[in-house]
């Protein structure tokens, strides 16, 4: 079993949208830990711990996003080394 840490920025018309929660529920269903929150230029910030398929499943549904109303215009997706212990998946305000 492979677990992988990745970060991301997402962008685009990702806050107001439902995205967090959106997310949360991504990685609830795929068995990530993590977190999620907004940042102050418009994009939501995720980080994410799980197995690898996984953590490519949740890129996938986070790339598509909660609904038409929301449009991911971008994804960068970062490889991190240390693994964190994280509990569950949590919405940071």
């Amino acid at each position: 079993m492979l677990v992988r840490r990745i970060h991301l920025v997402v962008s685009g018309r990702v806050q107001g949208v439902g995205f967090r929660a959106y997310t949360q529920q991504a990685a609830i269903e795929n068995d990530i830990v993590g977190w999620v929150r907004n940042l102050a230029d418009g994009a939501v910030e995720v980080e994410a711990v799980g197995e690898d398929k996984q953590v490519d499943q949740f890129i996938k549904k986070v790339k598509k996003g909660p609904s038409f109303f929301a449009k991911v215009k971008n994804i960068e997706v970062t490889e991190c080394e240390t693994v964190h212990n994280y509990q569950k998946f949590e919405i940071v305000y």
